[in-house]
């Protein structure tokens, strides 16, 4: 007999989603304390649905539970970058070839792309950079892969935040997106899965340089 998952209560769900979108925008920045009574009360809540929606937030890696220190988002360093993008390279080329070979619509691809060009702040732009990779890899025809995919999503969004953060790097990749979809349009499976890669790699070989040379480094 298959569990079915139980849902989550319209308020927790309400905080999870408030606090996400503050953590993958910047606004709560990697270490800073998350304090259930402060978050209550910005939210208009009791504590109970704080307290569940940081224990969601917790099991995807956005935030760490100490038992001195309480909670607090996740740091950024080139270990944490290097581990999920590392699942990136592995997972999601090969998912956009698959996407491409059955022929599946990438239609919100397209939209998201479009979205990102026209969006006015840092947080609209972050969320339709995260839809156009999530577009490219969910069609895949493999749900399992797409769910893999999307349990380390708000991660590598976290290290994009920080890395943005230090250095805005949206019209190069903005770039390199279009490339990409314009490859899978095509038709040309291998092509956009290779530029798929190599725009993952380059992102956190720009951002975290540290990652790189700890990896070359271990393959020496």
């Amino acid at each position: 007999m298959t569990s079915v998952p139980t849902p989550i209560p319209s308020r927790t769900q309400f905080v999870l989603e408030g606090i996400k979108s503050r953590i993958l925008t910047g606004q709560l920045s990697p270490g800073q304390a998350l304090v259930e009574t402060d978050l209550a009360a910005q939210f208009g809540v009791s504590k109970t649905p704080v307290r569940e929606a940081l224990k969601t937030l917790a099991g995807t890696g956005l935030v760490v539970m100490s038992q001195y220190k309480g909670v607090t988002v996740r740091m950024v360093d080139a270990d944490m970058a290097r581990e999920v993008y590392d699942v990136r390279l592995l997972l999601e080329p090969e998912a956009l070839r698959r996407t491409v070979q059955r022929r599946a619509s990438l239609d919100e691809a397209r939209s998201a792309l479009e979205r990102s060009d026209t969006a006015t702040d840092t947080a609209q732009r972050s969320l339709a950079n995260r839809e156009f990779h999530r577009a490219l890899y969910v069609p895949c025809g493999n749900p399992l892969l797409g769910r893999m995919l999307d349990e380390v999503r708000d991660q590598a969004a976290l290290v994009s935040a920080v890395a943005w953060a230090a250095d805005p790097s949206w019209e190069r990749e903005a770039t390199e997106h279009r490339e990409i979809l314009e490859l899978a349009l095509a038709g040309d499976a291998q092509g956009a899965s290779r530029a798929l890669r190599d725009h993952i790699a380059s992102f956190v070989q720009r951002a975290f340089p540290e990652a790189r040379e700890e990896e070359g480094e271990q393959h020496s």
